[in-house]
């Protein structure tokens, strides 16, 4: 219903502007069934021109039926349209009787076939549209899987680097700790031996006043035991 009103409004107004420019032009036609077609032609702009284009439009946005939709918007507006005529000029207005009524109604079956195949298109331009986004969003998913991989990848490659260049350091640190312990062996084995050898010392020194002591210590006996029988 909206659809038919919309194409009734914009079409009437289309067609007075075209009447208005090409009035003297259509009179000017020799041939009275030619002159009456052009009239009714510019008369039913609403139904074989604006219609189409608004059905068109709409079916790349929603899903319409064909038939259905053309039908019941050329009605909306045809019944609008014929309201007013019946207003104006009574049941005159609507069947004249005459090659012009004749004209309209079969512009107006033209204009319900001419919306539905205009629905058909947009229907189908609407499912070429839908095809088209969907392989572009498989595309971009693709290269968004492939940068994740790519990521993961570089990823799992730092974390392998990271895990040598640990076990590196934990290897440096191990060494510099046995080269300390080693240093630290080397440097008490001299400190030792020279402990030891001070040691030897001391004892060889104890050993030789002693020597001196008994040494000493046998010309008093001596002594003593000389003076003994002279006692």
């Amino acid at each position: 219903m909206g659809l038919g009103f919309i194409a009734l409004i914009a079409g009437s107004i289309l067609s007075v502007a075209l009447t208005l420019r090409l009035s003297v032009r259509i009179q000017a036609v020799p041939v009275g069934v030619l002159r009456v077609a052009l009239a009714v032609l510019l008369e039913n702009l609403w139904v074989l021109g604006m219609l189409p284009v608004l059905c068109y439009g709409a079916a790349r946005v929603m899903e319409l039926r064909p038939w259905t939709t053309a039908g019941g918007a050329a009605l909306t507006g045809a019944a609008f349209l014929n309201a007013m005529a019946f207003i104006q000029s009574g049941v005159y207005g609507l069947w004249a009787g005459d090659i012009g009524s004749v004209f309209s109604l079969a512009a107006f079956a033209g204009g319900v076939v001419l919306s539905a195949r205009a629905v058909m298109m947009g229907r189908h331009a609407a499912a070429q549209q839908s095809v088209k986004t969907q392989a572009k969003a498989a595309e971009r998913k693709s290269e968004y899987d492939e940068f994740l991989r790519a990521a993961e990848q570089g990823g799992a490659r730092l974390e392998q680097r990271e895990a040598q260049s640990t076990a590196v350091a934990g290897d440096a640190l191990t060494a510099a700790a046995l080269s300390a312990t080693v240093a630290s062996a080397q440097a008490q084995a001299p400190a030792s031996d020279a402990n030891a050898a001070a040691s030897q010392a001391q004892d060889s020194g104890g050993v030789e006043p002693a020597a001196t002591e008994e040494a000493g210590a046998s010309p008093a006996t001596d002594t003593q035991a000389g003076k003994a029988p002279e006692a």
